[in-house]
């Protein structure tokens, strides 16, 4: 493959790969079958092109990889800013790694509105991964807010009983609190004229704002804001547990896999990078709301009778790992905040791929409901059992390695941080194990159960690839690490120089 020429194009072409094919399918016939083979066709060749990202980068080098910038509109000055580093690579072949399989997930569950089901995936997908090859605070806006469109009208067309209230739920959460971080991007542009990252960090970094140090808090809180609501932190994740109830497997796939990260990806991105001395003044109640959501959302888990919100607030409590991770300001636990981004969107969309199988068969996520399944359906309860070990951290599985950098980062910032959020780690086992164990094992109560057939062949087509990427994550961490780790050096050094200023010659 010549590098050099695809290099200038790599990103812009996986970006946009889905939303081809997504305007194809709209001119295809309304063929079902078709439509669904296109679908997968589609993003499994944006997934092939999307490796071209790691294969051909540069770990080494700390400055953004396969970048492109063109002037895009003279009035406001915007530009066509497109590139990526480690930490957003990853994220974007997470993304095309998990749209393929959502598609398989999705063959034979969605019945009606075929075609506007896989459109609506493909136009997600190109939104998704502009989020995170923007270089352009203006592009990368526009991408944020072309998520909730089709994002809401999945959940809210293709959901379940209270469908049409979860999106509007979502859609509102999540809108609201961008205009906090549109207000932001506008204050930026009108005192730097422009809404380039780069050039806006280094004037910043410059001190060429004059007027930034008195509005840089209410800046940082402007993006924070908007970021914590996607994340969900701890007190705004209350539209989380009805948006993944109520979406279809596919949509709990992608939001819980991809859409949440969008969140911890604009702090360590944007707050970090933007607003470095906001970011540690503000610290120290950012990493307690974490603490908070660790431990909450791993309480509220243990108690819920449905196994779909078991698994969403089970998000809430491994999002507050990576919050953690990013505010403590060390190598680890940023490093640790980043593998548990990927570690967290194979692991539990697995879980809700094999929730959403469940109730293909049963209409049901009532835990009360099942009970030795592990006897008709042995393939998926050992599938289940893979994953839900790797969700509650088993070493050399991929949860592991994250929560351990994390921890290791939050006990390097305080111990008592390490402390509580260890318990954490522990919460997880015991509602993961003790929901399994009130699925698969013990008497068969409702004789239906007896007959359920095991995993389909689309079924292990999607299920599959998550554990073996759990185990290839959780055996051999360095190969995702490599990338990663040059990036978070560079977005940790301005804290260092922060402390070698406080230290003094």
């Amino acid at each position: 493959m010549n590098t050099d020429s695809l290099s200038p194009i790599i990103v812009t072409l996986v970006t946009f790969l889905p939303l081809a094919g997504a305007l194809l399918l709209m001119l295809a016939p309304r063929r079902d079958r078709d439509i669904r083979i296109v679908s997968l066709v589609i993003s499994l060749l944006t997934f092939a092109v999307s490796l071209h990202l790691p294969v051909y980068f540069h770990r080494e080098h700390t400055a953004f990889h396969y970048e492109i910038n063109r002037p895009w509109i003279s009035s406001p000055n915007i530009h066509y800013h497109m590139g990526i580093d480690g930490i957003s690579m990853w994220l974007v072949v997470l993304t095309t790694f998990l749209t393929p399989l959502c598609v398989l997930i999705s063959w034979k569950s969605i019945h009606e509105r075929v075609k506007e089901f896989f459109i609506l995936l493909l136009i997600m997908e190109t939104a998704l991964i502009g989020v995170f090859t923007s270089l352009d605070l203006f592009l990368f806006y526009f991408f944020w807010e072309a998520t909730l469109i089709p994002m809401a009208l999945l959940i809210g067309i293709f959901g379940h009983e209270r469908k049409v209230y979860a999106a509007v739920k979502f859609f509102m959460y999540t809108m609201i609190a961008s205009v906090f971080m549109l207000a932001a991007i506008l204050w930026l542009y009108a005192h730097t004229g422009t809404f380039d990252f780069v050039a806006i960090r280094d004037a910043i970094a410059s001190g060429a704002v004059p007027s930034f140090p008195a509005a840089a808090q209410w800046l940082f809180l402007g993006f924070f804001l908007a970021f914590a609501v996607k994340v969900p932190l701890f007190p705004f994740h209350t539209w989380l547990p009805d948006a993944h109830v109520e979406a279809p497997t596919a949509g709990s796939v992608l939001l819980a896999g991809v859409l949440l990260k969008m969140g911890t990806y604009g702090m360590l991105r944007f707050n970090l990078g933007l607003f470095p001395e906001q970011s540690r003044h503000n610290a120290w109640w950012v990493m307690i709301l974490a603490l908070i959501g660790i431990i909450y959302g791993a309480l509220v888990a243990m108690v819920q009778p449905n196994m779909k919100k078991l698994i969403a607030y089970s998000s809430v409590s491994h999002l507050g790992f990576v919050v953690l991770g990013i505010f403590s300001f060390t190598q680890a636990g940023l490093n640790g905040a980043m593998f548990v981004m990927l570690a967290h969107g194979i692991s539990t969309g697995a879980l809700f791929m094999l929730a959403g199988i469940l109730h293909e068969r049963r209409h049901t996520y009532e835990i009360s409901e099942f009970g030795g399944l592990a006897a008709p359906m042995p393939g998926y309860a050992a599938s289940y059992l893979f994953i839900v070990l790797a969700s509650a951290g088993l070493p050399l599985l991929n949860g592991f390695v994250g929560e351990f950098l994390v921890l290791n980062g939050a006990f390097q910032d305080r111990a008592i941080y390490g402390i509580l959020a260890a318990t954490g780690v522990i919460w997880s086992a015991i509602y993961l194990l003790w929901m399994y164990q009130r699925v698969f094992y013990g008497k068969v109560t409702h004789a239906v159960n007896n007959s359920m057939a095991d995993l389909g062949g689309f079924e292990k087509a999607a299920v599959w690839p998550c554990a073996a990427a759990a185990l290839v994550m959780g055996v051999a961490p360095i190969l995702w690490l490599n990338a990663i780790n040059p990036a978070v050096q560079s977005a940790l050094a301005p804290f260092a120089q922060m402390a070698s200023r406080m230290v003094g010659p």
